[in-house]
């Protein structure tokens, strides 16, 4: 089961092999003996199916069900799903048995070629399972346990060296980074998150492997906590750099995809800010060999969890020097304020204005003494532009270390989160004693 959950639905024949199907279904039920009738019929199947399509369209915009304007491409392919099935649909009348058949294994096919095609241009979902919201475990073995607590005085020459300089791969290291999945106990919090993605870098990856920074990361509502975008990223870094890389959790803040507890401690929706402050950090400490240093340290999040990423990093500064927000909201709940104070705060519009971010920053609770963060959002991501930069600004208010950058082209999709990394890291690897300074 897990081998068809895992199938590639971007990059692998099955995309393919859908939209040849449905090409071929489309060309069957539209060539007939060209009569003025039949004519008639496909053009109202056509037209009919694609003036659906546009009320639908108006529908979720209206709604804005999403949560971003649709754009162009999602357009098109929702009109051109639409219409095929509507000629689909006309086959149904005045044919033969086998039209019939093949017009409902039609629509099965353009609904499929729709979703797909859709996938494909968000490329956020890259497998049936991910589609699905379905985690496939893929337990990773860590055997690099943490260093024990040093007997000795360290080397103060080395101490007051940054990694990269000091470290020197051996000749056995893998070249290619390790991923996988793991369950993390919610020991403190009770809450049920799926189990969390993996990445070990090469250098973790060896007896006696360096003590390296470490990034939580968190994605978007709905979404999976999957390891692979960052994980390209890193590699790219990592081959630059001796294999050194952070240290990568992918943990779950929903729970569910569908649900999205904003960040918090809510009696409907369990306690995911406790599980991603307490529960993550705990069980990194205690299972992989990382850099205790705050400064080295960094919590992460693409849009839904980008806005917990700017929540997290302005309460809890003691356990992250570092945040990397890409296309985050400006504050968790931002998208239906009323319904999350209803639903989630009992009310209490005190209690949702104190936990955003901003409120945090400027509450005089907590000291920023070095914190760095970067902010990211795509050219054309007209929503989340404002967001990024109110934040951003929020942030440098706070004095914060900020850099905000505009990705060109790149929506609210893949694009962006790959755009964002790329970014976040180059501004991070100096700051996390990966890489030398630039220049």
């Amino acid at each position: 089961m897990d081998a068809i959950l895992g199938i590639d639905i971007i990059k692998g024949p099955l995309i393919w092999v859908i939209f040849a199907l449905s090409a071929a279904a489309f060309v069957y039920l539209l060539v007939r003996p060209p009569r003025i009738r039949w004519v008639l019929t496909a053009l109202i199947g056509l037209l009919g199916g694609a003036l659906i399509a546009f009320a639908t369209i108006a529908i979720v915009e209206a709604l804005d069900l999403f949560g971003v304007p649709l754009t162009v491409q999602t357009d098109a392919w929702i009109v051109a799903t639409f219409a095929a099935i509507g000629l689909a649909v006309v086959n149904l009348w005045r044919s033969r048995w086998w039209r019939k058949v093949i017009a409902v294994v039609g629509i099965v096919l353009f609904a499929a070629s729709g979703t797909l095609g859709i996938n494909a241009y968000f490329g956020l979902n890259p497998t049936i399972a991910a589609l699905l919201g379905i985690t496939i475990e893929n337990p990773i073995d860590i055997d690099n346990k943490p260093n024990p607590t040093p007997t000795g005085s360290p080397d103060p020459d080395t101490a007051s060296k940054p990694l990269y300089e000091t470290w020197t791969p051996p000749a056995d290291m893998p070249t290619t980074s390790k991923t996988g999945t793991q369950a993390i106990p919610a020991t403190a919090s009770g809450f049920s998150s799926r189990p969390a993605g993996i990445y070990l870098p090469p250098a973790a990856q060896v007896p006696n492997a360096p003590e390296l920074p470490l990034v939580i990361l968190m994605m978007g509502q709905p979404g999976n906590p999957d390891v692979q975008y960052i994980a390209t990223v890193l590699d790219e870094y990592a081959a630059k750099n001796k294999g050194l890389a952070p240290i990568v959790i992918v943990a779950d803040q929903l729970g569910d995809p569908d649900l999205d507890p904003v960040c918090s401690d809510t009696a409907k929706l369990g306690n995911a800010e406790t599980f991603i402050t307490q529960d993550v950090p705990a069980w990194a400490r205690a299972n992989l060999r990382i850099d205790q240093d705050p400064a080295h340290w960094v919590i992460a999040g693409y849009s839904n969890g980008g806005g917990c990423a700017f929540k997290y990093g302005a309460k809890y500064p003691e356990l992250w020097g570092n945040v990397l927000d890409i296309s985050g909201e400006e504050y968790p709940g931002s998208e239906e304020p009323d319904q999350v104070i209803a639903n989630l705060f009992g009310g209490d519009a005190a209690a949702f204005e104190a936990q955003k971010p901003e409120a945090i920053l400027k509450s005089g609770e907590h000291k920023y003494p070095d914190t760095t963060a970067i902010f990211t959002v795509g050219g054309n991501d007209p929503t989340f532009i404002p967001e990024a930069q109110g934040a951003s600004d929020a942030a440098k208010a706070a004095g914060w270390n900020t850099t905000y950058y505009v990705i060109p082209g790149a929506g609210h999709v893949v694009d962006a989160l790959e755009g964002g990394f790329e970014k976040g890291f180059e501004v991070l690897y100096p700051r996390l004693g990966l890489s030398a300074p630039p220049g």
